[in-house]
């Protein structure tokens, strides 16, 4: 018999989330989905072949809920589904800054409650997710949901005391590379090359480093310095980087985003 795994909220990550469940899980688990707005609720059905229900409904006998809804959304959904959640069930939150105790709090029944953190890339099934356990959660529980998350990419188990460092790591890193994206692409046009050929330059650059970065074992700064001859253009570009203190703004937004992750979980 198939798992009966409940989305609440229809959004682009509880799509993708859905979706990847759907392809990957075998056998193909029961997926409904709780969505409020009629029109996305029915564009989910159509496109995936989904069961839409309101959020109590959906949670009924589910063996698993995710939970992908906005961090100030979590109090009002808990008020609804706390008491229809069955004693065992695995649930999957993947709301920035909200602790698995805030979770197991909200439920009446004792849960298996996991706090994850996926990031956008998962659409293209190249998440990273850290996972984090509450106190109550088994260790076949935390397995299950780590085999449900990589449907859609790589899965770290990490202590959730580190779940807002993996938050402004990983959760919002790829900004981080369409930001450097965007600003090589504009550098390219102000050089003399047309919008398209930039982008197609720009974008084809970072995957090739990307795909070089995690296949040839080497480091980061390893890499960099085998591209970068002494005197050469790429030397000059470092030391451009350098001088106005790229390394230290890096460190400075990516612990600013850990520390925004704390304001929202209250810590």
């Amino acid at each position: 018999m198939s798992m009966r795994i409940a989305v609440l909220g229809g959004g682009v990550m509880g799509e993708t989330l859905a979706s990847g469940f759907l392809r990957y899980v075998v056998p193909a688990p029961q997926i409904v989905i709780a969505e409020k707005r009629p029109e996305r609720a029915a564009e989910l059905r159509d496109t995936h072949g989904v069961e839409i229900a309101e959020a109590v409904a959906a949670v009924h006998g589910a063996d698993v809920v995710v939970l992908v809804v906005k961090p100030q959304d979590i109090p009002g959904l808990l008020g609804e589904i706390g008491t229809a959640i069955d004693p065992g069930t695995l649930v999957i939150s993947i709301a920035a800054g909200i602790r698995t105790s805030t979770i197991e709090a909200g439920l009446s029944a004792e849960a298996n409650v996991v706090r994850a953190m996926p990031n956008t890339p998962a659409r293209v099934d190249r998440s990273v997710t850290g996972i984090s356990r509450g106190l109550q959660c088994s260790d076949d529980a935390l397995r299950l949901a780590e085999q449900l998350l990589q449907s859609v990419g790589a899965v770290v188990e990490v202590p959730e005391s580190l779940q807002d460092a993996v938050t402004a790591v990983s959760g919002s890193g790829p900004a981080y590379v369409f930001f450097l994206a965007e600003a090589m692409t504009a550098a390219a046009q102000e050089l003399g090359l047309d919008e398209t050929t930039a982008t197609y330059m720009v974008n084809e650059t970072i995957l090739g480093a990307a795909t070089l970065l995690a296949t040839s074992g080497e480091p980061a700064d390893v890499l960099r310095r085998n591209v970068t001859s002494p005197n050469g253009t790429t030397a000059a570009a470092i030391g451009a980087m350098q001088q106005l203190g790229v390394r230290e703004a890096v460190v400075s937004a990516i612990t600013a985003a850990r520390d925004r992750s704390r304001e929202l979980s209250g810590g």
